[in-house]
């Protein structure tokens, strides 16, 4: 493996990291101005632009060429990893809150690796996989140290009052949907570096992750059309039987900045982040990318403290310092040429 292109596959994956949170920022911002269905739909039409007008820009052509096995593949990849995967972990949080739901989701690495070795021939060195390893202990220690939200209080305290088998259940089905998200999320990258060409296409003939990138939205977004109908027949069925009062939601701020707020979220997460998440995964091998795109939960912690005023303990900033490590030892035997490939 290069050095350069190395570097560069490990700097997009840290960065999509960085976007993500900005993105979860802004799209939590818009989701309570104008609700999160409006969100959900805008932030993929913006995104599809964007990922036109720019391969446009570059290319000189608005649809990239690509053959029947690309398109089926990116194609399944959109629904796999932005439509389903993305519903199965939205759904958990309501069942098992963010914290935990987060901390099943951090399996995604792993699952990413033994994908990458099955249908990518990519071998990690025990080096390697102990950069991931350092990571993922950080990523989780940091996810358990954080401060409870108040929906997670809530589910803590239906835990105490509800210990039946229902309840039980439902904490199993969420833990469950956050695994499938994670698997999804995998799979999803796994499926976008095949639609690319790896690993069966030669190195000239690979596909630049931008038009990969556009193909994969478009498809996203057909695929959250079911899933969108099918939770608008929800609400509707809902509000009919328990009356026209119980689907009001307060609103915080305009409808305008609302949708200034997707918009940016859009630019941020799945124009800049999709495409530089699969920068990271065509120049990376697959369980490292996805590692360098999970990092979330550690470069929020700033801005927790600073918009949240949340108070960090020192295990959470430890587990943090651990997950750079991780980074370090794996940006190093990466780009140092230590297997991977």
């Amino acid at each position: 493996m290069e050095t350069a292109a190395a570097y560069v596959g490990i700097a997009a994956g840290v960065t999509t990291s960085l976007l993500w949170v900005a993105t979860s920022l802004l799209f939590t911002a818009a989701g309570h101005r104008i609700g999160p269905t409006i969100v959900n739909g805008i932030r993929i039409v913006v995104a599809i632009v964007l990922l036109g007008v720019t391969h446009r820009i570059l290319f000189g052509l608005w649809i990239p060429g690509l053959d029947v096995t690309q398109v089926l593949l990116l194609g399944a990849s959109g629904v796999v990893g932005l439509a389903i995967g993305d519903q199965a972990l939205f759904t958990s949080f309501v069942y098992i809150g963010p914290r935990v739901a987060t901390l099943v989701m951090a399996s995604s690495p792993i699952v990413a690796a033994a994908l990458g070795w099955v249908f990518l021939d990519e071998h990690l060195t025990i080096s390697q996989m102990g950069g991931i390893g350092l990571v993922l202990v950080g990523v989780g220690w940091v996810i358990l140290e954080r401060p409870r939200s108040d929906d997670e209080d809530a589910l803590e305290q239906a835990r105490e009052q509800r210990t039946g088998s229902r309840y039980r259940a439902g904490y199993v089905y969420g833990c469950v949907l956050a695994f499938v998200g994670s698997a999804c999320q995998a799979g999803g990258l796994l499926l976008s570096k095949r639609g690319m060409g790896h690993g069966w296409l030669p190195a000239e003939a690979h596909l630049d992750p931008l038009a990969a990138t556009l193909v994969r939205m478009v498809f996203a977004a057909v695929g959250m059309i079911p899933i969108l109908m099918w939770n608008r027949a929800l609400r509707e069925r809902r509000r009919k039987s328990q009356g026209p009062t119980s689907s009001s939601v307060v609103r915080i701020g305009t409808w305008r900045a609302g949708l200034a707020f997707t918009v940016c979220g859009a630019v941020v997460g799945p124009f800049l982040g999709v495409w530089l998440s699969l920068v990271a995964c065509d120049l990376v091998p697959l369980g490292i990318a996805q590692t360098l795109i999970s990092l979330s939960p550690v470069f929020i912690l700033p801005f927790a403290v600073l918009i949240h005023r949340e108070r960090l303990t020192m295990r959470a900033i430890g587990g943090a310092c651990l997950a750079v490590v991780g980074i370090a030892v794996l940006s190093m035997m990466t780009a140092g040429g230590d297997g991977g490939g």
